[in-house]
């Protein structure tokens, strides 16, 4: 038996004004990932990779098309609804960390959580148990601004995982980080990989690409390789 696809995406387009013109970032996408998948999108700059990591993310809406994750068809969803998928089922990591930085790492890690109903105290272990998958355990009562490169992308990605997300999303995530950083980070998305965790990972380097178990390639809006 097939296993079941994390996102389906059917004749994505996503169209932008510009003036007097209009610019597709998607112009058709159509694309499978199955869960458990560690997959890399490779594209030059303006191929719509981004913004197709917006649509499945729920931030977006397409202009024509369907995209399900995990099931779900997003087009069905309401803001409400469309929330709760980003809080439920994807976790994104960003080129720019997006942690606040005079506040603890632990309580970065737990915040999606406090949009849920979950209980303080019940945040802050989860919170913490993150945290020490990822190593970064020591480093849970620190101030963010006082992290390294490296620990800040750790605890991006703990908080991207702390709702045990059905997908994985990371636009460009060693993009702020020297060579070592980068290559502790990628050995990192293998291990949630190898634990069965479904990546999706955009990225403009082929050595990054390369650990991903599958590459698709992006030009002016279209999958031309997969």
């Amino acid at each position: 038996m097939d296993t079941p696809l994390a996102v389906e995406a059917l004749g994505l387009e996503r169209t932008y004004a510009s003036g007097h013109a209009t610019v597709a970032a998607l112009a058709g996408v159509t694309l499978g990932i199955r869960r458990g998948e560690f997959v890399a999108v490779m594209g030059p700059s303006g191929s719509g990779k981004s913004t197709l990591l917006n649509v499945v993310a729920g931030l977006e809406r397409p202009t024509a098309g369907t995209v399900r994750v995990d099931g779900e068809d997003l087009a069905k969803l309401d803001e409400e609804a469309l929330a709760r998928h980003r809080s439920k089922r994807v976790g994104m990591v960003f080129q720019a960390f997006n942690l606040l930085p005079r506040f603890r790492v632990v309580d970065n890690v737990a915040l999606p959580l406090a949009f849920t109903g979950v209980p303080a105290a019940e945040r802050l272990r989860r919170a913490r148990a993150v945290l020490e998958r990822l190593g970064m355990g020591a480093r849970a009562d620190h101030r963010s601004n006082e992290l390294s490169g490296g620990e800040l992308q750790r605890a991006a990605i703990a908080r991207a995982l702390i709702g045990n997300p059905a997908i994985l999303l990371a636009d460009e995530p060693t993009g702020n980080l020297d060579s070592a950083n980068g290559a502790a980070l990628i050995t990192l998305f293998e291990e949630l990989h190898a634990q069965g965790q479904t990546v999706l990972l955009v990225t403009h380097d082929a050595q990054i690409a390369a650990h991903a178990g599958r590459t698709i390639h992006m030009r002016d809006g279209r999958v031309v390789g997969a």
